[in-house]
């Protein structure tokens, strides 16, 4: 199949923004400034949840087309194991639509993906733990040997096709971001420092590959609780180690730009514990990822919906609101990532983007 060409530009993310103030009636403090560059919507559209059928897809479809044509959001965050490689396809038809009917052009939107866990195929008709025995482990993609827990792999092999297989589920040439989906979650207390590292480093030089290549255009950590962790566990990485090895590989221009991870009101740990070390100084995820110039994108802003039903609401607004105003309110977040299908919903958390952002002020008052 042919794959779009493009990727999200400066130029097309700044038209994307100026459009969505002047004719949307959106904040301009609704974008932010990525550290490539990009103008981004302080809001992004995840695609984690639902079932891998006919029905989410197009559900799915409908979101990220509400999502563009609203001006609201920029950022669609996806993975290749979402729905068994659905969710990717789903992104893939409505960015295709939307950049097909001239609702948007490919420069205008950012597109992120991930990859690291197993991701059988719903639509090839057969069994997961089938499919990843003959897709992966008889063809010579994946050795057992280096698969930890039974669902998870990063050798640079098992990666490389991954990433193949990603760019044919969005069809586009170019991928804007790439996470190594918790991997060090999932591997570093199982396979050791020393060792974790090492596949990092391997995994950092395939994707500087892809960068000269012109197929990727930055790299980033999407994880659950090593950057939140305290530096006595043993699945805590620190960011300093992360960007000491992308430095090495790719120099003072590498590609290791971006980081994921919780936070909500009943996960605030990036905003308060000063688990990091820069410059001998020790601070919160937020403050060490802006002073080594990383952008953070957080997700599970309604902590899986609790805190839609029975969070805190906000004058004004309601309590889906408030989370997710709570959210992107974060001082070092770019985007909140919320999993969003169902069109009451959208029209409800979307309706935020009008608003500013909270100060830093009114953010510590709640936090």
């Amino acid at each position: 199949m042919d794959l779009a060409p493009g990727q999200a530009t400066p130029d097309g993310t700044r038209r994307f923004r100026d459009r969505a103030v002047e004719d949307e009636g959106v904040s301009p403090a609704h974008f932010r400034t990525a550290p490539v560059r990009l103008e981004l919507t302080s809001l992004g559209l995840g695609t984690y949840i639902g079932e891998p059928d006919a029905a989410t897809d197009s559900a799915v479809e409908a979101a990220v087309a509400r999502c563009l044509s609203s001006r609201r959001i920029n950022v669609l965050d996806t993975a290749i194991n979402y729905r068994y490689q659905r969710a990717e396809r789903s992104v893939g038809r409505a960015l295709a639509a939307a950049v097909g009917s001239g609702r948007v052009a490919r420069d205008e939107v950012f597109v992120a993906t991930k990859s690291g866990y197993f991701a059988p195929d719903a639509e090839s008709g057969v069994a997961p733990d089938r499919w990843v025995e003959s897709e992966l482990v008889e063809k010579g993609v994946l050795d057992v040997a280096d698969i930890v827990d039974g669902c998870h792999a990063m050798s640079v092999g098992y990666l490389r096709d991954q990433f193949e297989r990603s760019r044919r589920n969005l069809g586009l040439a170019t991928l804007d971001l790439l996470y190594l989906h918790n991997a060090p979650d999932a591997q570093l207390a199982v396979v050791g420092r020393e060792e974790f590292e090492r596949r990092l480093r391997s995994a950092f030089e395939l994707y500087e590959g892809y960068r000269d290549a012109g197929v990727l255009g930055a790299y980033g950590l999407a994880t659950w609780d090593c950057l939140r962790a305290k530096r006595t566990d043993p699945g805590y990485l620190a960011v300093q180690d992360a960007l000491r090895i992308a430095r090495e590989v790719g120099g003072e221009d590498h590609g290791l730009r971006f980081l994921q991870f919780p936070f909500n009101v009943g996960m605030p740990e990036a905003a308060v514990e000063r688990n990091q070390v820069v410059g001998g100084t020790r601070l919160t995820l937020f403050d060490a990822a802006r002073a080594l110039g990383l952008g953070c994108f957080t997700s599970v802003p309604l902590l899986q919906g609790q805190l839609a039903r029975r969070g805190i609401a906000a004058p004004d607004l309601t309590p889906a609101q408030t989370a997710i105003q709570f959210a992107r309110s974060a001082p070092g977040t770019l985007a909140a990532l919320v999993g969003q299908k169902r069109a009451e919903h959208l029209d409800e958390n979307l309706s935020v983007a009008s608003r500013p952002p909270w100060t830093e002020a009114e953010f510590d008052k709640l936090l």
